[in-house]
């Protein structure tokens, strides 16, 4: 009787090991608050939602992240900086200027040449 419950305890461990989350990988997501940009996650900054260990794009509720996260809707997407500076001009608006196919984008900060964060306009 002793080695089914012996086998039987091992076998647990060995699974909840095994599949289980860090607690350093999972947080609950939280309904409320406002997505702060940039932010820094795992020794790297975002200027927008990213989708890191989940289907759906999350933010940061923190400039550096504590747990404290939500997932992004339209609204929470990282807004165009305007002005910016690209190559040797100021936008005003978003642009097609050094994009290969002709999409429409703009810069997350207000010096592109230097940080080179980017999206396209919706």
């Amino acid at each position: 009787m002793a080695q089914p419950v012996a086998f039987l305890l091992v076998s647990i461990c060995l699974f909840h090991s095994l599949f289980s989350f860090q607690e350093e990988d999972y947080y609950a997501p939280t309904i409320d608050g406002v997505c702060v940009f940039p932010f820094w996650y795992r020794s790297e900054i975002f200027y927008d939602c990213v989708n890191f260990n989940l289907k759906h794009k999350w933010c940061s509720l923190n400039k550096t992240f504590q747990g404290y996260w939500k997932y992004c809707a339209l609204t929470d997407y990282a807004p165009c900086t305007f002005p910016f500076w690209y190559r040797r001009m100021i936008y005003w608006d978003c642009t097609e200027d050094g994009e290969v196919f002709g999409k429409r984008w703009c810069s997350l900060t207000p010096n592109y040449n230097k940080d080179h964060v980017w999206k396209y306009c919706i």
